[in-house]
């Protein structure tokens, strides 16, 4: 008894939850709020190197950013992650749906683990493999001669980077969508059809509002993903496809050492895709009305 009634205490039910708590708290707390201050604090220093005294001098470095070039970049990298977002979302729905209602139950798992097993590969190395495809004498180039068509210069250029994000990002976008097109209700559409909706008028007013969450979930994962993607455009794109990743990899890690800049950088972009995942929260739970 003495033990159900200590349970039963509110202080112990205030207590317990915090205890539980308490490893993931510590956690983020060490690995994520912390640095987050750190590079904060960092970012108010103007031209910070490796060595020199933290004294914060103000908002320098958040107005550097607005200077053209590097709003170039930015822009660049938006650009990036959008096109990725909406080559995954038109190359993915289409799959997802037919996994999800056309495709045989019995292989459906099968055929989900075919989207997953790119994912178990090194990003590195499918951008290498990227490499060994769109050079100038690669598979894709000796497919065209085949035929009789023009070669295309692919490599070290935006098409490529858009290709090598498009192709990592793309399962995210399926898997999502499937779990949501799964629950999809026929009824529905059966009910659209009976009214006189033809299926293009049943897919806008039926199946889009459905799955509308999956779809504004997956497409933000994939424009998260991509906006902060370093691998593809330093592999695929070349000096051309500078995106706000490698700029600040290189106040970090290049010539330029340039800390203080580069971490107004990086809390530019934690801002960016705290904003997108707020929306992720927010609409991503929503159940559009029947």
């Amino acid at each position: 008894m003495g033990q159900i009634e200590k349970l039963n205490r509110p202080w112990f039910s205030f207590i317990r939850p915090l205890a539980l708590l308490a490893p993931s708290g510590v956690w983020l707390l060490l690995l994520l709020v912390l640095p987050t201050l750190i590079i904060l604090e960092l970012s108010l220093v103007p031209n910070i190197r490796p060595g020199d005294i933290v004294n914060p001098q103000g908002f320098d470095n958040y107005i550097r950013i607005l200077d053209p070039l590097y709003l170039q970049v930015i822009g660049r990298s938006l650009w990036l992650a959008v096109g990725t977002t909406i080559i995954c979302l038109v190359l993915g729905f289409p799959v997802a749906y037919w996994i999800a209602q056309i495709a045989p139950k019995r292989w459906r798992n099968s055929l989900i683990l075919g989207f997953v097993l790119p994912l178990w590969t090194s990003s590195l190395l499918r951008s290498y493999a990227w490499i060994t495809i769109l050079r100038p004498t690669g598979l894709f180039n000796s497919l065209l001669s085949t035929f009789g068509l023009p070669t295309l210069e692919l490599l070290n250029r935006t098409p490529a980077v858009l290709i090598g994000m498009s192709y990592g990002l793309l399962p995210y976008m399926v898997l999502i969508l499937y779990a949501s097109l799964e629950k999809l209700d026929k009824r529905l559409l059966e009910a659209a059809a009976d009214l006189g909706a033809n299926p293009v008028q049943a897919f806008w007013r039926v199946t889009v509002p459905q799955v509308a969450p999956g779809i504004t979930a997956a497409s933000l994962l994939v424009f998260i993903t991509g906006l902060g993607d370093f691998v593809d455009p330093e592999l695929l794109g070349g000096a051309s496809s500078m995106t706000a990743a490698r700029l600040v990899y290189n106040q970090f890690l290049g010539v330029t050492q340039n800390w203080g800049f580069g971490s107004a950088l990086s809390m530019t972009l934690i801002l960016a895709v705290s904003i997108a995942i707020a929306l992720l929260i927010k609409f991503g739970e929503t159940t559009p009305r029947q």
